[in-house]
């Protein structure tokens, strides 16, 4: 399986200095900041980055999930929500939120909740986060 890299580059200080960050793959590359991490400011973030690889993670992870059991998904729509917040010992992503849409027919209610919770379960990147706490809304469409 190959390694997949990303890199970054901090100059100044914490408050007022600014990065950059590059994905191995160069198709993405992006400005970073104090305060588009931890305020309202322009630029991406690491909780914003990891909030995409988790979203695209899930997607494919459900899509196998259904298809291992016979389903096939015209679409699967997910948004990842990161929780940074800040506590005693300084800031930590305290909850990830997955929130999934899809539509696949011939699949019930019940059968579909069973399948997106292994997905969420089996999938990688949550795997990797085990120790923080990620939730689920699956959304079967119709």
């Amino acid at each position: 399986m190959p390694v997949r890299t990303a890199s970054a580059r901090w100059e100044g200080t914490l408050r007022e200095g600014n990065g950059r960050v590059r994905l191995g793959s160069g198709v993405f590359e992006g400005a970073y900041s104090f305060t588009s991490r931890f305020e309202e400011g322009t630029g991406t973030n690491p909780e914003e980055l990891l909030a995409a690889a988790h979203a695209g993670c899930f997607a494919m992870a459900l899509n196998a999930t259904l298809e291992r059991n016979g389903f096939t998904a015209e679409s699967v729509d997910t948004e990842a929500r990161v929780k940074l917040e800040r506590g005693e010992e300084g800031f930590r992503i305290t909850r990830i939120e997955l929130e999934a849409r899809a539509t696949v027919p011939g699949i019930d209610e019940q059968k579909f909740q069973e399948l997106a919770q292994q997905a969420k379960d089996g999938c990688p990147l949550s795997q990797a986060l085990k120790a923080v706490e990620i939730t689920l809304a699956a959304e079967l469409a119709h």
